[in-house]
């Protein structure tokens, strides 16, 4: 039988690439609303920090308005090329980022792959700090060995999803979430690549082939250091205009509180704060739990619009008749591997 080596706890999400035209948008939501340090560095990219990270989020121009590249940050070389080797054997193609490339994102030098929904998957070992004093509205935010925050992603082939992060990354699961939206059952799974309860969430409407959600990814998560800079950009991004999905509230799983309002590129950034943390002692011990609600209370929809809604239905339409992209070569387990 063969085995394989175990590298959860080293990576994490490391950073973010957006494809907008809505450059100005972006930087008035990040800097304004959110209360995050912008840096524009030429008309047609801009960058998001949160803390001495060169870049967390970067904002290139393009048509997509969406998640385009999720960065994963990797602790040693060693590391790197177990992952990089679980992406060969699978014959997938890899190339190396251009200096370019790299500069933009904060990063020394990274490889890319395919990632399910279209999305680019990026591995590197070395960001790129700096000494540049922040100017945010907010006081800090919660990353270091936790990484960014998570990503949350609605799919029709929920398995193969699941299957494509842990043969990668061997992420573990937390737990799960059965709720009922209507006549429907949404199932949601987390995946922890180390101490943050979550990077990865997979949400699917249970027994139905179907995504009701048009970005490729339908939420990005941040945590601030303090209850008082969560309520102080609530009230920012709502009293700047920007359209807000949830009210605040507190999830069941995770205990985190947060509220969700809408990026300018349409998928929405939760913004929490005082979440679990699964420390050395509770991973010891964890067992993945089921819960049968998303949230302990608040998390109300907010200023729904026909608009939203019809989009809704069109990538629900979508969703039927296109298959979604899982990369299937890293979303089966091969034959004789243990896991």
């Amino acid at each position: 039988m063969i085995t394989r080596p175990d590298i959860f706890g080293a990576a994490r999400l490391g950073y973010l690439v957006v494809g907008s035209e809505r450059l100005t948008d972006w930087h008035r939501f990040g800097a304004d609303a959110v209360g995050l340090h912008v840096d524009e560095l030429t008309r047609d990219a801009l960058r998001l920090r949160l803390d001495d990270r060169e870049c967390r989020f970067l904002v290139e121009r393009g048509p997509r308005e969406d998640v385009t590249a999720i960065g994963w940050e990797i602790d040693d070389h060693e590391t790197f090329d177990v992952v990089l080797g679980r992406v060969r054997a699978a014959g997938l193609p890899i190339s190396e980022g251009g200096a370019e490339e790299a500069a933009l994102r904060g990063v020394d030098r990274l490889w890319r792959f395919p990632g399910p929904k279209g999305v680019a998957t990026e591995v590197f070992t070395r960001a790129r700090t700096t000494a540049a004093p922040l100017r945010m509205r907010t006081t800090a935010f919660v990353t270091g060995r936790s990484g960014l925050g998570h990503v949350a992603i609605t799919t029709t082939r929920p398995e193969q999803l699941h299957t494509y992060w842990n043969t990668l990354l061997d992420l573990r699961l937390s737990d799960r979430i059965t709720e009922r939206v209507g006549p429907a059952k949404l199932a949601i799974r987390f995946l922890r690549s180390g101490p943050r309860h979550h990077s990865i969430a997979l949400a699917n409407v249970a027994g139905l082939r179907l995504d009701p959600v048009r970005t490729a990814v339908q939420h990005v998560n941040i945590e601030v250091a303090r209850l008082d800079d969560l309520l102080a950009s609530f009230h920012r991004v709502t009293e700047l205009g920007f359209a807000m999905a949830w009210s605040v509230g507190q999830h069941t799983n995770d205990r985190e509180l947060s509220y969700y309002c809408v990026t300018p590129s349409g998928f929405e950034l939760e913004v929490g704060w005082n979440p679990v943390v699964i420390t050395p002692e509770l991973e010891a011990t964890w067992e993945p739990g089921h819960y049968d609600a998303i949230s302990l209370w608040g998390h109300t929809t907010v200023g729904a619009r026909v608009a939203t809604l019809m989009s809704g239905f069109q990538a629900t339409v979508r969703s039927l008749r296109e298959r979604e992209e899982t990369v299937p070569a890293l979303s089966t387990i091969p034959r004789g591997v243990r896991r």
